[in-house]
């Protein structure tokens, strides 16, 4: 099997009980933005929320979804990252016309919250944390974040471009300090050098060895990212019964056709007149798809 274009791979500094991971977001990060048309900060945006999202939801031990929501009343409103415990990541955001020419998180996304959303199959219901925005960056958010609900500080680095996104990740230990008192420090500052081209352009063992070639480093193998979310017709036709016949055919009348997006997957689903009448037979026909 040849190595993953989209990866998390982890890595522990032994000798100073300091964790971290690195990620990269190649093809799965070009799928994901799919005439998807996003402005650049936008985008940037939504690239290192992604990368973040690998790292965290990388910890799933069981079958499950997490599912990040940062919400503001910036020209950017939403950016939702959703991953599974198998790393299949999907994600989008919603903005307006004013996010061109913004940048960074206060412009775009001023004011709001971060939900975490756990769904599990063990659960009656999904878990959800709301955690007030606190940061200048997303990297800043999901720092805080991490720090409040491990209680164990952590640093992230994160970069962007139209091809990639990636990520780095540093946790301090329990017993970091009796190991080190000033390794995690020290760690942090050389973390700090790496530069956005060279997060995105360089292999884990490139950029491990350029920080931290004086410490005792190991890697893990990595884990392969994907984006592999096909069309689900079953839900689709199954919430549009729920509607009921009489309020499809208005839509038809109104505009002709019948179009769900679902903006998660980035799929869209058209139904004619034709495609409406089959849906409520007893054995519907498989309606046309536009991909």
């Amino acid at each position: 099997m040849s190595d993953p274009r989209s990866y998390v791979q982890r890595f522990l500094l032994d000798d100073l009980d300091i964790r971290g991971a690195l990620v990269l977001l190649d093809d799965v990060w070009q799928d994901m933005q799919l005439n998807r048309n996003y402005p650049t900060a936008v985008r940037d945006l939504l690239g290192q929320m992604s990368a973040i999202g690998c790292v965290i939801g990388g910890n799933l031990k069981q079958p499950g979804r997490l599912t990040m929501q940062l919400q503001g009343h910036g020209p950017v409103n939403l950016l939702v990252v959703d991953v599974t415990e198998t790393l299949n990541l999907r994600g989008h955001a919603k903005s307006s016309d004013e996010a061109v020419g913004k940048a960074g998180v206060g412009e775009l996304i001023g004011d709001g919250q971060l939900l975490l959303t756990l769904d599990m199959p063990e659960l009656r219901h999904p878990y959800q944390s709301y955690v007030p925005i606190e940061g200048d960056t997303i990297a800043e958010i999901f720092e805080h974040y991490l720090t409040q609900s491990e209680q164990q500080p952590a640093v992230l680095h994160t970069a962007c471009s139209g091809s990639r996104a990636a990520c780095l990740f540093l946790q301090k230990l329990p017993d970091a300090d009796k190991k080190d008192a000033d390794g995690w420090d020290r760690v942090t500052r050389l973390a700090a050098t790496l530069r956005p081209d060279e997060l995105l352009g360089l292999a884990p063992e490139e950029i491990l060895t350029r920080l931290f070639h004086q410490e005792t480093v190991r890697l893990f193998d990595a884990r392969p990212v994907t984006h592999h979310w096909p069309l689900d017709w079953e839900k689709v036709r199954s919430m549009l019964r729920s509607l009921g016949r009489a309020e499809l055919d208005a839509v038809l009348a109104d505009h002709g056709v019948v179009l769900i997006h679902d903006d998660l997957s980035n799929h869209e689903y058209r139904l004619d007149a034709d495609d409406v009448a089959a849906l409520f037979a007893e054995e519907p026909a498989e309606p046309r798809t536009l991909h």
